[in-house]
């Protein structure tokens, strides 16, 4: 995704200079008040712990919808004052915000007309079909009638999300406004793109006076009775759209709810507040899920990233496959319709290439910014192979195989082509473009690939996961080639991925560290620093065992692993900063992918270490949902984990790392073509004693599973079996 980084101050002399890179988001201040989210398909809403938009300061607030704002503002007043938040809640599922006010004390002509907490209001909000929709119920609880106005103010700018995380433009687009009747409010924009983009906003019953940025109702309220109000705000429908009432609305949506989720595993444990982690997750994960016409995809996270992006969609969909690879083909069918075809340098386009990330608001249409599709990630067309492997392997889908393998043989391509253009046998990246990004790994800040003494690698850079996941993606392909029956395809693959893990070890491996070099820079010098990357290699397979021991050991020691988590980089390093976006912080889903790399290697106690720290962190997190990222502190007793204050919350990536970490205790392992599923060398952390596993699915036949924790071992059985299906526990030394 695009960098988020704080920026760096260098001193030369007296002088100190500022380095922003391109598409940084600043943060210039703390929230007022706590931030809420709400996401269906393509249309997602920040709203403030009152339920206003653009009330208070300090977020991203606003109704959004393909990128662009169709809501700056709507915020409701009690006789020209603010009321009084006494409570607010996500439902368990994600399907609405509830918000509880109260009146403060309303005065009149210096007097006290109507005394404070009389009034109870619930907000409810939800969206569904690109409109918001809000219900604003009121009681009075007094023993005297209420009399008062309450009023929406309301106001849009059609701000590109670009403008919303601060790029600046030097000409918009132009909007107005209009009544269209006692109870409609309709604002447009004409974009620079000659596109048009509507807002329309309707209120029931009719307002007792309406103009075109606010709504009032003067309302008269006898002793205890109930009253509601309805206001929907609908992006781009057209003139005669009309939003559905809103408990029909929300019914449809709930339903729509449940019936997405239907097919996937479940989950029991013997923790409740585990529990409550993953249903959080769950429930975050089916929220950010989008129908596109390729099949569901997991949206990167809320606010900034709620589109398709290659390499989120990738690993998420590759964290949940054992819970419901149906994620997994959707996301695969969909990047590789938007696969390059072509040579585009702004884009960072290339043939076979694997999209990194796509927009559509005015700023990527005009190409004021290069990610109306944007190719610029190393990393996301090995993935890609990776996915498609390991969606085989735990699905035994030949007939999407076969589909799928043009678009595998394109990027396998562009991997041994233009992703290696020194053909040195390494994958490696330089932007094509001033505009695009200059680091294109997952750690794509502009600082976050660097040397032992700082600087910053220059040149075409090789990372070092980035060569792992080829190694992968070349093995799993050989496996794949082998059941569409191109035997020889097949040995080719295992041959060049032999031949790379052989180059690999030569080039990276740094001995005085014990571990492997960051990256390559141009000039083919290793990056000596201690990094979590490596820990990545551990999951691709490409580390031979004596050093991974080396690497594993090294990743758990206190320089890297702080007590909730592993550091991206570790404390010592030239550029150690554990505020900093990915130099020295901790993110949930890199932590997930280098738990099943220790599994790999068979260093369960690690894994239930870092399984056990970072469910410590998120029982410390609001909604017990892990975010995008969090700081790198140490772990002192008694206190909860640091915050990194502008982490995307909910992140797809983040939402599914719980269900990796059981998978990676458990060991799963799959095989559609003998019907089995095994447990390899599984262990349960000290806060589990038992889980259960509901309808895990392997082709046409599912199981449920319980397996219970006995000091260091488990036992495991099955009380449900239907179809042809086999369960066994894998014991090795």
């Amino acid at each position: 995704m695009a960098a988020e980084v704080l920026t760096q101050i260098m001193t030369v002399r007296t002088v100190e200079q500022v380095l922003e890179s391109p598409f940084y988001i600043p943060m210039t201040g703390p929230a007022a008040r706590p931030r809420r989210s709400l996401k269906h398909d393509d249309t997602f809403i920040v709203l403030d712990s009152h339920g206003d938009i653009g009330a208070s300061a300090g977020g991203p607030d606003g109704l959004f919808n393909a990128d662009t704002r169709y809501l700056a503002h709507l915020e409701l007043l009690l006789d020209d004052v603010q009321p009084l938040l006494l409570g607010s809640n996500l439902r368990d599922d994600n399907s609405g915000l509830t918000v509880d006010l109260t009146n403060p004390d309303v005065y009149r002509n210096g007097r006290i007309v109507l005394q404070k907490d009389m009034l109870h209001i619930v907000r409810t909000i939800f969206l569904w079909r690109a409109t918001a929709y809000q219900r604003i119920g009121l009681q009075n609880h007094g023993e005297r009638a209420a009399s008062f106005d309450l009023t929406l103010l309301f106001d849009n700018d059609f701000a590109d999300l670009f403008e919303v995380r601060g790029e600046k433009r030097s000409r918009r687009g132009v909007g107005a406004s209009k009544l269209l009747g006692p109870a409609d409010v309709l604002l447009e924009y004409r974009g620079l793109d000659a596109k048009s983009r509507s807002t329309t906003l309707h209120f029931d019953p009719w307002p007792t006076r309406l103009a075109v940025n606010a709504a009032t109702y003067h309302l008269e309220l006898a002793p205890h009775q109930i009253s509601s109000l309805f206001v929907a705000a609908s992006c781009n429908k057209p003139a005669s759209f009309r939003p559905a009432p809103f408990f029909r609305g929300l019914l449809a949506h709930r339903r729509e709810m449940r019936r997405s989720t239907a097919g996937a595993a479940s989950i029991e444990t013997s923790n409740n507040i585990f529990n409550e982690v993953l249903c959080q997750s769950m429930a975050d994960l089916n929220m950010l899920m989008t129908d596109t016409p390729q099949g569901p995809y997991p949206y990167a996270g809320i606010p900034w990233y709620s589109t398709t992006f290659g390499r989120d969609g990738i690993i998420t969909a590759l964290q949940m496959l054992w819970i419901d690879p149906r994620v997994a083909r959707g996301v695969l069918r969909r990047l590789a319709f938007y696969q390059a075809k072509s040579v585009d340098p702004l884009a960072d386009a290339e043939p076979g290439k694997i999209l990194h990330e796509m927009r559509g608001g005015e700023m990527a249409d005009l190409r004021e910014v290069p990610f109306a599709q944007y190719y610029g990630s190393v990393d996301a067309t090995p993935l890609f192979v990776m996915l498609a492997g390991l969606y085989v392997e735990r699905t035994g889908d030949e007939e999407t195989l076969a589909e799928l393998w043009p678009s595998i043989e394109a990027a396998l391509g562009w991997i041994d082509g233009a992703g290696d253009p020194d053909r040195d046998g390494f994958v490696e990246y330089q932007r094509a473009s001033e505009q695009g990004l200059a680091n294109q790994g997952w750690k794509d800040s502009y600082d976050a690939i660097f040397h032992a003494d700082g600087r910053l690698a220059e040149g075409y850079i090789a990372l070092s996961e980035v060569q792992g996941y080829v190694y992968a993606a070349k093995r799993l392909a050989a496996r794949c080639a082998a059941r569409l029956g191109m035997n020889d395809v097949a040995r080719e693959l295992d041959t060049e991925a032999r031949q790379l893990a052989e180059r690999f070890e030569d080039a990276f491996w740094c001995e005085e560290l014990g571990t492997y070099a960051l990256a390559l820079d141009g000039a083919k010098q290793p990056c000596r620093v201690r990094s979590s990357n490596a820990g990545q290699l551990l999951f691709t397979g490409i580390v031979c065992e004596d050093r991974a021991r080396l690497v594993a050991a090294d990743l758990m020691r206190p320089h890297f692993f702080t007590g909730w988590g592993i550091r991206t980089v570790a404390h010592g390093e030239a550029r150690y900063n554990p505020m900093s976006y990915h130099n020295g912080s901790i993110w949930p889903h890199d932590n997930a992918l280098i738990a099943l790399g220790l599994a790999r290697y068979e260093h369960k106690h690690a894994v239930q270490t870092l399984f056990e720290g970072l469910f410590d962190a998120g029982t410390y997190m609001d909604y017990r949902r892990l975010p995008e990222l969090f700081c790198g502190f140490q772990r002192h007793h008694g206190q909860g984990p640091t915050l990194y204050p502008v982490a995307c919350s909910p992140q797809a990536w983040a939402s599914a790392t719980p269900f990796t970490l059981l998978e990676a205790s458990l060991g799963l392992q799959f095989d559609p073509f003998k019907g089995e599923i095994r447990l390899c060398n599984p262990r349960l952390p000290a806060f589990l004693d038992e889980v259960i596993l509901r309808d895990l699915r392997l082709g046409s036949s599912s199981v449920d599973l319980r397996v219970r924790r006995h000091k260091d071992t488990v036992s495991l059985d099955t009380p449900r079996i239907s179809g042809d299906i086999r369960v066994s526990i894998v014991f090795s030394s």
